[in-house]
């Protein structure tokens, strides 16, 4: 799961910077966009490198496994297809977006980076979760909301660090509370896709398996959530605060891989037997 993440995170930096570019608000200079290129490209290469090396802990990338005798799904290809708008916006980025050129390509990306996250949700739900039509349903929101905050706390980790370094002034608020507004709605999302995949044919078995996932799942609200949003509010006070944004995008990234891996568990006994009850039971 923290491949799945990591990709999430890497095409939300990807779409937040290429919309900020497009829109001529985002820090001039080709370092300021270079680093979170560089850094949405290793997120997203991550997953792709592993299942290059045919390692059992990603054995297919976007449903394609690499190696066999076997052609790259749509879902890959687009993946792939993503890779070329990014190269050329890190080879147009010179410090100024006033260039038409630099705009078109940065609105390629985004496209690109959002038709990728919708498509790996429904490829999601017809590998996993093709039974749970209306869980399913909730995934294409979920996932973009989860990149744009995934993506915007790492992004903030590249902007303020660069801010420190060059010394230029970064307005914080303006960050906190946008990110914070994806938080909220992204707990929305969440929530409606939860109560979707805990629907069990029996009140009974509902509680128990909801009670069973309720204290993992606190732990990742927590992380994903409240080291976060606390991490906003200090950032501006503490003057080495720029670390603390640094573990906050770190703890998404473990908070919403214990989600996402719940998240299947759900799924999974919300469709099948119970496996805690005895053989012949459902």
């Amino acid at each position: 799961m923290i491949f799945e993440v990591l990709a999430l995170c890497g095409y939300g930096l990807w779409m937040l910077l290429s919309l900020a570019l497009a829109l001529g608000i985002y820090s001039t200079g080709r370092g300021e966009a270079l680093v979170p290129l560089a850094l949405g490209c290793l997120f997203v290469s991550a997953g792709l490198l592993t299942a290059c090396l045919r390692l059992p802990v990603m054995p297919e990338w976007h449903g394609w496994r690499i190696g066999k005798a076997q052609r790259p799904t749509r879902e890959a290809l687009l993946a792939l297809a993503t890779y070329l708008p990014m190269l050329a916006l890190a080879g147009l980025a010179r410090g100024s977006e006033a260039f038409w050129a630099t705009r078109l390509v940065s609105i390629a990306l985004m496209i690109c980076s959002l038709s990728c996250l919708v498509s790996t949700a429904y490829g999601y739900r017809a590998r996993r979760a093709t039974t749970q039509v209306g869980a399913a349903m909730q995934l294409p929101l979920s996932r973009v909301l989860s990149a744009s905050y995934g993506g915007g706390l790492w992004l903030w980790v590249c902007v303020i660090f660069q801010a420190n370094l060059t010394g230029a002034d970064v307005e914080p608020w303006p960050w906190a509370i946008g990110l914070l507004l994806l938080a909220l709605l992204l707990g929305l999302a969440d929530g409606l896709g939860w109560q979707q995949s805990l629907r069990e044919p029996s009140p009974s078995e509902r509680r128990r398996h909801a009670n069973d996932l309720l204290s993992r799942r606190f732990l990742a609200a927590i992380l994903i959530c409240a080291v976060p949003c606390m991490s906003l509010l200090v950032v501006p006070i503490i003057a080495e605060g720029r670390w603390l944004a640094l573990c906050a995008a770190a703890a998404y990234v473990v908070g919403k891989s214990m989600e996402l891996r719940l998240y299947d568990v759900a799924l999974i006994r919300s469709t099948e037997a119970d496996p805690y009850l005895p053989p012949g039971r459902t």
